[in-house]
């Protein structure tokens, strides 16, 4: 355990978050989405839902800012403006993590290819259908002071 860390994320998905470069997306996925097939980097998340693991993988991920579309959940069947309750609930997440970020509906097999194409995918078990979002990760952009008011620790000055 780790202070200040949602103990959801394990070492396996905090390293791999921390190993994703600026662009590469992550998919969270419900737990009849076939994983193991679509996965480039398999990371199981068993007996948690979706939107617990969002909110604890939005904790520490930057979202991009170099783009326009960066948040991503897939539809119910052809039905691209419909919600179901779990996408109310991941767009309300996303919302008090990424306040000015849409979460873009994607049908199908753009959704689909999207994960294929993922840096990496957590499986969750989450028991209802199309519960399933991406995640492209941004930048964390140097600021030049601290909170404190004090300059900047350079760490390429040790």
């Amino acid at each position: 355990m780790l202070k200040g860390l949602n103990p959801l994320l394990s070492p396996e998905l905090l390293s791999t978050l921390r190993a994703m470069g600026h662009g590469d997306e992550i998919a969270i996925v419900d737990g009849n989405y076939p994983g193991l097939e679509d996965a480039r980097r398999l990371i199981r998340l068993d007996g948690h839902g979706v939107i617990a693991v969002l909110d604890a993988v939005l904790s520490v991920l930057p979202i991009d800012d170099f783009v326009q579309d960066a948040i991503f959940r897939s539809t119910v069947k052809a039905e691209r403006d419909k919600l179901d309750p779990v996408h109310e609930e991941m767009i309300d997440c996303c919302a008090r993590h990424e306040p000015h970020r849409q979460v873009v509906p994607l049908i199908g097999h753009d959704f689909y290819s999207r994960v294929r194409a993922a840096h990496a995918l957590i499986q969750t078990s989450e028991p209802r259908l199309y519960a399933n979002i991406i995640l492209r990760k941004g930048v964390i952009h140097p600021e030049k002071r601290s909170d404190h008011g004090k300059a900047a620790i350079d760490p390429f000055t040790y």
